[in-house]
């Protein structure tokens, strides 16, 4: 047995690339998996092959290096180029998918390209096995009549105008086969031919786009045949988060229709447990750090709070996952929801219009909403039939208050998570085999208790800062200016002084104070102008508003009065006008006798001397 050589046994067929001592490291030949080692005992019945018949049997031409295309050849070195500093590692697994890790990074491509760019060149051993494909092109010729009927489905069928197929012929006829008097040319194509070549050229993905829109396709067409999540969370630790408006209207504690509630929640996409949720009337971003802050709360002492008592492994979640997933929505794309990462938090947006990638979370909210509809049907929960003409008014059976429903979805959730059996979970055969129940939570606590990690601990405090709102600041002589106030650090004189612009994070229910960003830190800055201490955002905008405007209009006031002051100084003026000059001599005389008469009229005019 010697390196190189071929050997065949039935189907199999495989290539020695190493011999060391008792073992030989060879690749298979028809799957093109990577190599592997093999006792040499392992191949005492397989048979040599040349060459010849190894290409043979799999279909391979060696085409001459001469005659190929520069741009194939040039595609050729390339793939060989990026798999260069593999092959001498191919016998040492680790080693070789650190190489293989460290290329895809360097290259551009994925580890998989890199490994089948491998496997060819191992099979073959030949740099001519890494030639890219020759692009086939297939013309066929068509006849003058289905080229106009190519024509007229392109400009008046295949369009968001939606015309018929019928409709589509009669233009084609019209543009095409009349003379310049409109008069049909004797010979024409018959409807049933062009419906033949339109049935015989169709392409689906095209009908529906051109008519209905790559919206419409993408939403309600395009075909689903992804594994869904657990293509990309094989453990705990990836967390789904989304929103929705809750089937039933609410009152408040008067009995005033209120709403229908947002939930907002984040599931895990491994077990289908629920880390946390919030419940309110505003969706956004302040529904997502309501949420974030109900994830890192030990759920025993939050369901102590509405009078349930539960066990810790009930709910034994308190820490952020290490991966949020979402889709498109506008609060989970903007800057605040993205700052999540600087505690560690991958943050991966679905593209649009893929519900079925984020399955956990729209199963949640589906099986938390039916577990309460049914038992509160008269209440304020909406039917089917919501909206449509002559339906009751859900809104008029409105008798929950928010406090109280939130009681319902804890329950709700509680069930959810230790109850609701779990159908369709593809469980292992680890899982089985140490009876690990259908349940969220069971599977969670299985999970946990196998691995070193389950997700990011991170104080309240943090998290706090993590998620408030940011924007620029700028130094100045006068403090720190954020949204048009001054704040002040005793620690940064020296920046008082250089100036600049910095980041800053702030509360839009408080101005009381600031937190400057600074290296994943949080440096509090306290507000100078006292006058608006205690107050939100949108009181001192709404306080500074308004003295603008108090300014802005009693602007012409003072203009005018500023006039009316220069008039008057101007008629005393003139009264003072006289031909005779000043005299300057012996000012300090003159000066002495002015003030002995403001003395003497002062003390007459204050009754000190009768």
């Amino acid at each position: 047995m010697q390196k190189n050589e071929v050997y065949r046994n039935h189907t199999n067929i495989y290539r020695i690339l190493q011999i060391q001592d008792e073992r030989a490291l060879v690749i298979d030949c028809v799957k093109k998996t990577m190599p592997t080692w093999k006792l040499i005992s392992e191949l005492d019945r397989f048979s040599l092959i040349d060459e010849e018949t190894l290409f043979e049997e799999l279909g391979y031409t060696i085409e001459d290096i001469n005659e190929v295309e520069a741009d194939r050849k040039k595609v050729m070195y390339q793939r060989y180029f990026n798999i260069s500093g593999i092959v001498p590692f191919i016998g040492c697994k680790q080693r070789r998918n650190e190489i293989i890790s460290a290329m895809a990074l360097e290259s551009g491509l994925s580890k998989q390209t890199l490994r089948s760019y491998l496997c060819e060149y191992l099979v073959f051993q030949s740099i001519n096995a890494l030639l890219p494909r020759k692009k086939k092109h297939l013309t066929k010729n068509l006849s003058e009549d289905e080229k106009n009927m190519r024509w007229s489905l392109n400009k008046y069928f295949y369009t968001h105008k939606k015309n018929s197929l019928r409709t589509a012929y009669t233009m084609m006829l019209k543009e095409k086969y009349c003379n310049s008097d409109g008069l049909l040319f004797d010979k024409y194509p018959s409807f049933y031919q062009y419906r033949y070549f339109y049935r015989k050229t169709r392409k689906m993905q095209n009908y529906y786009i051109s008519r209905n829109g790559l919206t419409s396709y993408q939403r309600n067409n395009r075909p689903c045949v992804g594994d869904g999540v657990h293509s990309f969370a094989n453990t705990i630790g990836t967390g789904m988060v989304d929103s929705t408006v809750c089937d039933i209207y609410l009152a408040n504690e008067h009995g005033q229709v209120i709403g229908r509630p947002i939930l907002t929640a984040c599931v895990d996409t491994f077990s289908g447990i629920c880390y946390g949720y919030s419940l309110g009337w505003e969706g956004g971003v302040y529904s997502l750090r309501e949420m974030c802050h109900m994830i890192i709360t030990n759920k025993a002492d939050y369901c102590k709070k509405y009078g349930i008592e539960i066990q810790e492994d009930e709910w034994d979640v308190s820490v952020l996952p290490f991966r949020i997933v979402s889709d498109q929505g506008a609060e989970y794309v903007g800057s605040t929801f993205e700052q999540l990462s600087e505690l560690g938090i991958t943050i991966v947006n679905l593209p649009a219009y893929r519900p079925e990638l984020k399955g956990p979370v729209e199963k949640f909210f589906d099986t938390i909403q039916s577990s309460y509809k049914k038992y509160l049907k008269g209440y304020g929960v909406i039917e089917t039939d919501y909206q449509e003409r002559g339906a009751h008014d859900y809104r008029k059976d409105a008798i929950l208050t928010l406090d109280k429903f939130s009681k319902i979805v804890l329950r709700c959730v509680l069930h959810y998570n230790g109850s609701h059996v779990l159908e369709n979970y593809p469980f292992t055969e680890e899982m089985l085999a140490n009876g690990v129940k259908p349940y969220a939570n069971a599977i969670w606590n299985y999970e946990k208790a196998n691995t070193c990690c389950s997700g990011i601990s991170v104080s309240k405090e943090k998290l706090t800062l993590c998620l408030l709102p940011r924007t620029t600041g700028r130094f100045t002589r006068f403090g720190l200016i954020v949204n048009q106030m001054r704040y002040h650090n005793s620690s940064y004189t020296e920046k008082y002084l250089t100036g600049g612009e910095v980041i800053v994070a702030f509360d839009e229910d408080s101005v009381s104070n600031v937190w400057l960003v600074e290296e994943g830190n949080y440096i509090r800055f306290k507000l100078i102008e006292t006058r608006y201490d205690g107050k939100n955002l949108n009181q001192v905008r709404r306080i500074k508003g308004e003295t603008r405007r108090l300014i802005s209009e009693e602007s012409k006031v003072s203009l005018q009065a500023e006039i009316d002051l220069a008039n008057d100084i101007q008629v005393v003026v003139n009264d003072c006008k006289s031909e005779r000059v000043p005299e300057i001599k012996h000012i300090r005389q003159h000066r002495d006798k002015e003030k002995a008469k403001n003395h003497t009229r002062f003390a007459e005019e204050v009754g000190l001397h009768d």
